[in-house]
């Protein structure tokens, strides 16, 4: 029996009060329309519809896990609800608009997009964050906003609710949508992400788009068979029956199998290129959130966005971009558990389990190294044995911001968002600098960084062959042979930071208010301790003089150092909500153990000291601020 007080439940950032409805701004993008065969549209176009806007950008993992929380809600209201997808972009590559139109494809996405790579729209609806869902009535007024995963039940509940309250108005207005779907190509391969050589020569890919594993011959371009049946999916059993969902990474296992990081699925599956069957050995397919168990039985774990595996330390490990860590998979104990990371995302070295990742997307183990592409923080990093566990070390790359691509002296080298690394004989690292089109060396002995190869289409992977080098050229849909160069090429350095429009604030005392309000239907949940989370940091660390670190309530009083003139704040919410009953309904065990929802996000906020500047600075976790 524990007769200690109930901890305190934290009070989150007061509800705004009511205010007047704002009309949404109109979309517009110099980019244009994709996915609409060709037409502009306007908000006037959508009236009588409930509107979602999608606020993406194509690197970030978030957004494409708010891409598949969508596709349930967009199949059930296609008729009166059109999602919008407004592709806001981080890096410089993801202003090209035919990267942009790669992307939609890629990640099947199948609602209209608007290219906006000046962020025109992204700045009308004060949008500071990726992603960010915008709700819009049938007569044009925004009536809510998420930041953020974890919002799809919330919006199903608005939408329903628009639905019926805009059909007794009469403004509700029933029909198809505006989706034109692109004419398909037919190549062997379609936008590809890693790539294995089997032991008897022949390579096997992962067709990410397909959702299929396809064996080519050792030329590289015939194609032997295919894994899976090509329908997005989750099925085990021989060849032609398989399903996966987006597979990328491949590694060899000890007993000859291949072990597959079936992304969306959320899983890691075993294909056997005997018999061609596959099974299952991690995950339950179900996506992993805050508060779920971090290690246990390797089928009873939840695991989030697995993108590479690599043997390395007697285990396999696995690049969990979703939750920006490391976990490994030990086949002998059918095992896996969270070794390195500590899902905030940024870049912190040391000790595995205090480092923190962005999106680790690639592996490749030496001898004594496992090499990581943290595609977020543009850099190449590792793992190494410390004493009894393991350690984090930054080889090239300085923080979520900076990106580019520059060769010489490692501390001043930059990457853009690779997401492959080889490790190469002579113990230096081939980058699949993915954003750069080009592959890279990092040469740990001398510590210089240097271009291999340019005029590759986003490559996302390689492999050792014979002395030369397999690329996996992603957007070209296909496998590029390249010598190993012994001389470097030479390319003009160019250097990057995020553009974002700073945020002015005052001087001093700053209050922060990360503003949520339960969905309608819901309320916090207080049942094992507090239900919210905020995690506060900095870059650099000495803009903040206090209020730096975690806790539980919304809101927070910050101080900025005397002197401090920009940076970046760095800040983390997570708030669970469950449906509360309704008055006089329900059974006392749907009271017990109702359905639960886990929101969160992270902000990156570009911020510069102004005597004019604002003394509050609100974040939208889901709401709208007064």
């Amino acid at each position: 029996m524990n007769d200690a007080a109930p901890a305190p439940t934290p009070a989150p950032a007061p509800a705004p009060a009511p205010r007047p409805r704002v009309r949404a701004p109109e979309l517009i993008g110099k980019g244009g329309w994709i996915n609409t065969g060709g037409k502009d549209l306007e908000l006037a176009d959508f009236r009588g519809r409930t509107l979602i806007l999608d606020f993406w950008t194509f690197c970030c993992v978030n957004c494409l896990h708010v891409l598949d929380e969508l596709r349930e809600l967009e199949e059930k209201h296609r008729d009166t609800v059109v999602i919008i997808g407004v592709h806001s972009p981080k890096f410089v590559h993801e202003a090209d608009h035919q990267a942009v139109v790669d992307a939609v494809e890629r990640y099947e996405v199948h609602h209209p997009v608007l290219d906006d790579p000046e962020l025109a729209t992204w700045k009308q609806y004060a949008v500071r964050a990726w992603p960010t869902l915008v709700v819009i009535d049938p007569e044009g007024y925004v009536v809510a906003q998420h930041a953020g995963e974890g919002h799809a039940h919330a919006i199903a509940r608005l939408v329903e609710e628009l639905e019926a309250t805009h059909a007794a108005k009469g403004t509700l207005r029933r029909g198809d949508g505006p989706y034109v779907a692109p004419e398909p190509e037919a190549t062997e391969l379609r936008f590809p992400g890693k790539a294995l050589r089997l032991p008897g020569g022949t390579f096997l890919v992962s067709d990410t788009t397909r959702h299929q594993l396809v064996e080519l011959a050792a030329d590289g371009e015939s194609v032997v068979r295919r894994i899976g049946d090509g329908e997005r999916g989750f099925a085990d059993g021989p060849a032609g029956h398989a399903r996966f969902s987006e597979p990328q990474g491949l590694a060899l296992l000890p007993d000859g199998g291949v072990a597959v990081a079936d992304t969306v699925n959320h899983a890691l599956r075993r294909f056997d290129p005997e018999t061609g069957g596959t099974t299952t050995l991690a995950g339950t397919g179900l996506q992993w959130w805050q508060g779920s168990a971090t290690s246990g039985p390797a089928l009873e774990v939840s695991l989030s966005s697995p993108w590479d595996i690599a043997w390395f330390a007697d285990r396999l490990w696995i690049a969990m971009a979703g939750v920006h860590q490391l976990w490994t998979y030990d086949p002998a104990a059918g095992a896996v558990e969270a070794v390195a990371g500590t899902t905030n995302e940024g870049l912190v070295d040391g000790p595995a389990a205090e480092a923190w990742f962005a999106q680790p997307s690639g592996l490749s183990a030496s001898a004594d190294r496992l090499w990581i592409a943290d595609s977020e923080t543009s850099a190449v990093r590792w793992v190494e044995r410390d004493g009894d566990g393991f350690a984090v070390r930054t080889a090239v790359g300085t923080g979520l911001f900076d990106f580019g691509h520059r060769d010489g002296a490692a501390e001043q080298a930059l990457f853009q968002h690779p997401l492959g690394v080889t490790a190469l004989p002579d113990g230096s690292v081939a980058v699949s600098d993915t954003y750069n089109h080009a592959l890279r060396r990092f040469d740990p002995a001398t510590g210089e960084v240097s271009t291999l190869a340019t005029d590759l289409r986003e490559p996302s992977d390689a492999v050792l062959v014979d002395g030369d080098i397999v690329v996996v050229e992603s957007a070209r849909h296909r496998l590029t042979r390249l010598r190993l160069p012994e001389e470097a090429v030479r390319v003009e350095a160019v250097a990057h930071r995020t553009q974002r429009a700073a945020t002015d604030v005052t001087p001093g005392r700053l209050r922060l208010d990360v503003v949520f309000q339960a969905p309608a239907g819901q309320k916090l949940d207080t049942r094992y301790g507090p239900s919210t989370r905020l995690l506060v940091s900095a870059t650099p660390p000495e803009l903040l003089a206090e209020g730096a670190g975690q806790g539980t309530d919304l809101s927070r009083d910050l101080v900025l150092a005397d002197g401090a003139t920009e940076g970046v704040l760095h800040v983390s919410a997570m708030a669970a909500s469950c449906d509360a009953p309704a008055s006089g309904s329900g059974s006392a065990a749907e009271d017990e153990y109702p359905a639960c929802h886990v929101h969160q996000q992270d902000w990156g906020v570009p911020v510069r000291v102004s005597a004019s500047g604002a003394d509050r600075l609100p974040l939208v976790l889901a709401g709208l601020d007064a």
